[in-house]
């Protein structure tokens, strides 16, 4: 038996596009905070549902632990689960559960539950932490494992029903009450104090044989920093709100030496908002790395202004720095400071060519559908691509989510959907600019041609040392002829969608009806 179960419901199986991609990190969060309770002398297991084909595997682990405490624990490092996708809710409310059933007390700690804490509550959890969980969830279990006798309400940080506290079942009335919510609990600010993640607990194997089948080397996960201080209308922050703390470089490459001797991974991906914003930090990151032997080639994300200061971007470079990930969004001026990104277009141009002078690879993350973009604005970003020649994009549309600016903005335009099934949805969830058909297709249309150029940049680089031409250059000269191709009728296609009205947004996905919404869903076969 295990005092405490831990497990996350974003499964990787559940998610097509990204699944197809194969890129899967453990739950670095709920790794940090089953660490935190086993220094507070719990004994703590964890179910981690990456790699789990369905729900059915959380439950097969609560029959082996027979835990006391079931902790749904999100991964915040994680943007998708900030992005609260459907499918994922629906699978935590299944979880929750298999859980009560088994007679846990179910606790869910998270964004979307931070966000929605009655919708978890009248699914069955006991308590749900809002905001930074590791010390609020120690503080509770002290409380109901009679270690201390303070209130429940004296706990920063928790929702709770007024009868479900540490009952054995869900009252019938239980989606009528209202929620008792704590006062907020303050942000921990001394992050060297937390202890390294309990990467003993996951099948760091399983994880190395999937990276290195489908890349051919293995990456793990690190942060250096919690939250983002920058003020983007789009982006909520749920957890940590506005404040950003930073682990010491002596913390975090300590963190890195150990990962490197103990686990031998490949590459690191610095899950962090941004990494380095603090002046002077990457330089002396940089330092140690090199001083200890702890370099490994990594990716992490940055701003573009951020990256024009001093020596940061040759910093990156000696730390082992192989791309950085830019939240571009847009090429249109008048796009950035609508959304308030506090960035000019020019700083994206900038930056990016002195990432790629000092050999560093660059990625954009891209965002269409902003209230009052245009085609104009659309054009601007597309050509921004073509001239900057990033190393890869991501692509997105606009999506308002509670908390922010914009969602404030759009919030009367909303249909029953809010939120998207998938990462791939990119469903219009108001009525934007154009319709989710538009966006959908000008996804396409971008890729298309990114990868066409990107291969014959590539291509004609080889050229001038044919030797080096194999046969996946010879196949991605035949896919790149493929997307020239039919780049023209994508394009046709675009414009065609381009004049089409609005006719009423996505509806709800059948198994997240509002009748299904009120209801805590089955727990499937085991």
């Amino acid at each position: 038996m295990s005092d405490v179960l831990f497990g996350q419901s974003y499964y990787l199986r559940f998610d097509p596009k990204l699944w197809a991609a194969m890129q899967p990190y453990p739950p670095l969060g709920t790794l940090y905070a089953a660490a935190y309770l086993r220094e507070r002398g719990y004994e703590v297991a964890l179910f981690d549902a990456m790699l789990a084909d369905s729900e059915a595997r959380w439950a097969e682990a609560l029959d082996h632990h027979r835990p006391r405490f079931a902790v749904i624990y999100e991964d915040n490092f994680n943007y998708l689960s900030k992005m609260c996708l459907l499918r994922m809710r629906q699978a935590a409310f299944t979880m929750i559960r298999a859980a009560r059933e088994r007679g846990c007390t179910v606790i869910v700690a998270g964004s979307d539950a931070s966000d929605h804490a009655d919708k978890y509550l009248a699914h069955g959890a006991h308590f749900v932490i809002i905001g930074e969980g590791e010390i609020t969830l120690g503080e509770l279990l002290d409380r109901l494992t009679g270690h201390t006798d303070v209130p429940l309400d004296a706990i920063p940080g928790l929702a709770f029903l007024p009868d479900g506290q540490g009952v054995d079942r869900l009252s019938p009335s239980a989606a009528r009450q209202s929620p008792v919510y704590t006062p907020p609990r303050p942000i921990l600010r001394d992050l060297d104090s937390l202890p390294f993640p309990a990467w003993d607990l996951v099948d760091v194997e399983r994880y190395r044989r999937l990276w290195h089948t489908h890349h051919g080397y293995f990456s793990m996960n690190m942060v250096t920093t919690r939250g983002c201080p920058y003020h983007c209308n789009w982006c909520a922050k749920p957890i940590w709100g506005q404040r950003y703390n930073v682990r010491s470089p002596e913390h975090v490459v300590a963190e890195l030496k150990w990962l490197k001797t103990t686990y031998c991974p490949d590459h690191i991906w610095f899950a962090d908002d941004i990494m380095g914003l603090k002046p002077g930090w990457l330089e002396r990151f940089a330092e140690l790395v090199q001083a200890h032997g702890a370099r490994v080639p990594f990716k992490c994300l940055n701003r573009a202004d951020l990256l024009l200061r001093g020596r940061t971007v040759e910093a990156l470079r000696d730390a082992g720095c192989e791309i950085v990930w830019i939240g571009a969004e847009s090429g249109s001026q008048n796009i950035l400071d609508a959304m308030e990104k506090g960035i000019r277009v020019e700083q994206i141009y900038e930056a990016t060519h002195r990432l790629h002078a000092a050999g560093i690879r660059v990625g954009f993350f891209l965002q269409f559908g902003y209230p009052g973009e245009t085609r104009e604005d659309i054009e601007k970003t597309l050509q921004m691509v073509r001239e900057c020649r990033p190393d890869d994009i991501g692509i997105s549309v606009s999506y308002p989510l509670p908390g922010t600016k914009f969602y404030e903005r759009v919030k009367d335009q909303h249909g029953l959907k809010q939120n998207w099934l998938d990462s791939n949805d990119l469903a219009m969830l108001y009525q934007g600019p154009y319709t989710t058909a538009f966006y959908r297709q000008l996804h396409r249309v971008l890729h298309k041609e990114f990868r066409a150029r990107s291969t014959w940049w590539e291509l004609t680089s080889l050229l001038r040392q044919p030797h080096r031409l194999t046969r996946h250059h010879v196949r991605r000269a035949a896919a790149m002829l493929y997307h020239a191709a039919t780049l023209p009728w994508e394009r046709y296609r675009l414009n065609r969608l381009e004049h089409e009205p609005h006719v009423g947004l996505d509806p709800l996905p059948v198994e997240l009806s509002p009748e299904a919404a009120a209801t805590p869903t089955p727990q499937p076969d085991r």
